[in-house]
């Protein structure tokens, strides 16, 4: 996190209060009612307009017609400032649809309402359903301030077609045998790669290694650092390394667009959530019996990815909070849950296990079978402590040093470490 986003939401928390400005704990006298008169609330996201979130919508006004949701359409990209802005003016939006990591972010500066008195008498939402990494999400000092809504994990996307050629068989389940792969399917002279990695996203795509090498981010008591141990480095070293056998025109890009260079046979293998399925399937329809995807390569400590979703908030000071806890409850309800994911266009996951294990989501989308089983060793790499973000652009800067040769990964994790230690203390 800025100092300058961490200043305008302790001034925002001053404002709002530590209990959210709410005279009593929102939801603990009971289920919520409906409202006798008309209420508007607003929705603040990047999905609002599409397809999906209006056919929920449509049925969400058939049960709750006093309500009406204005919906406020925001970039992805720019969501996370628009909300710190608007809370730093005392005008944010009743709703949000965030990305889950900023939870936490936003709970730890009572932005947020507690979600616990809602949620004790709830009959649509079982939080214990929820996938342990989404719960982390959701969470901050043992509260829910989010209800999580959609997500994925990470897994291996590889060119059936350019593994034939090589004579590989099958995806590789090891190191040894992604380093193996990599390495065959590198042909510089043909501008075509084994793998890729992007310094500007260098951070998020490291960590399934940093968990599968046995190391982790933190110390338990989350007052040091150690992604530094001896598991960080070779897990760095490791990372740093596959710049050998990556595209040099994409070392500076983003994951997002390195699609391109994965649908164009330039690159063999790729690290991605399970939205690129999606992606492949609608943007590059021609290449649909060239590619496919498998669980990450495991180290010595075996299965980990990352998983990333996001989550619905109700932001303190709001004068509606049972309407927009009404909205939530709806859409987080399994059922609209479902729709919303693997019953949709796209292939995003649920966050519910009891919806990851049933037939139907495996029926809907077939491909989404190994994300939904990675869910089991899935992490979150959120961390709740407000200085975190800024730890994580410290690492974020030194691994991409070390993708471009200017230290080994070893180098990079200590300076990391030791600046991020610093960080910490203040």
């Amino acid at each position: 996190m800025t100092l300058g986003i961490a200043v305008m939401l302790s001034a925002a928390a001053v404002n709002c209060g530590s209990d959210g400005g709410q005279a009593d704990e929102p939801g603990a006298a009971g289920p919520v009612e409906e409202p006798d008169e008309p209420v508007t609330i607003t929705f603040s996201s990047w999905v609002g307009s599409e397809e999906g979130m209006q056919r929920l919508y449509e049925k969400f006004q058939e049960e709750h017609p006093n309500i009406t949701v204005e919906f406020h359409d925001v970039p992805a990209e720019q969501a996370r400032q628009k909300l710190t802005t608007q809370i730093a003016g005392g005008n944010p939006p009743d709703v949000a649809y965030v990305d889950a990591s900023d939870v936490v972010t936003f709970a730890s500066r009572d932005a947020l309402v507690n979600l616990d008195g809602y949620l004790e008498h709830s009959d649509a939402i079982v939080p214990d359903d929820y996938v342990e990494a989404f719960r982390a999400f959701a969470s901050y000092e043992d509260s829910f301030y989010g209800l999580p809504f959609d997500g994925e994990s990470t897994g291996l996307f590889y060119r059936t077609d350019l593994f034939d050629e090589a004579g590989i068989e099958g995806p590789p389940t090891t190191w040894e045998q992604f380093q193996d792969a990599a390495e065959t399917l590198t042909k510089p002279g043909e501008q075509q790669y084994g793998y890729q990695i992007f310094a500007p996203e260098a951070a998020y795509y490291w960590y399934p290694w940093l968990w599968q090498a046995g190391g982790e981010l933190l110390s338990e008591d989350g007052s040091t650092v150690e992604f530094n141990s001896d598991a960080g480095k070779a897990a760095a070293e490791l990372y740093a390394g596959l710049a050998d056998v990556s595209a040099p025109d994409h070392l500076n890009s983003n994951s997002y667009d390195g699609r391109i260079a994965f649908a164009n046979g330039q690159v063999a293998m790729y690290m991605a959530g399970a939205w690129f399925a999606g992606v492949l399937d609608e943007e590059f329809p021609d290449i649909s019996d060239k590619w496919a995807t498998a669980p990450l390569p495991e180290g010595d400590a075996g299965c980990a990815t990352t998983i990333a979703g996001d989550a619905l908030v109700i932001f303190a000071g709001t004068e509606n909070a049972d309407a927009a806890w009404t909205w939530i409850e709806f859409l987080g309800h399994p059922d609209n849950v479902a729709e919303w994911t693997f019953e949709s266009e796209g292939t995003l996951l649920p966050p519910y296990q009891s919806l990851l294990d049933s037939p139907e989501l495996i029926e809907a989308k077939p491909v989404l079978e190994g994300f939904a089983e990675a869910m089991t060793c899935g992490k979150g790499n959120v961390i709740h402590n407000p200085k975190w973000a800024e730890v994580e652009e410290t690492l974020n800067e030194e691994l991409g040093k070390a993708i471009y040769g200017e230290k080994t990964g070893a180098e990079a994790v200590d300076a990391a470490a030791e600046a991020a230690n610093q960080i910490l203390a203040e």
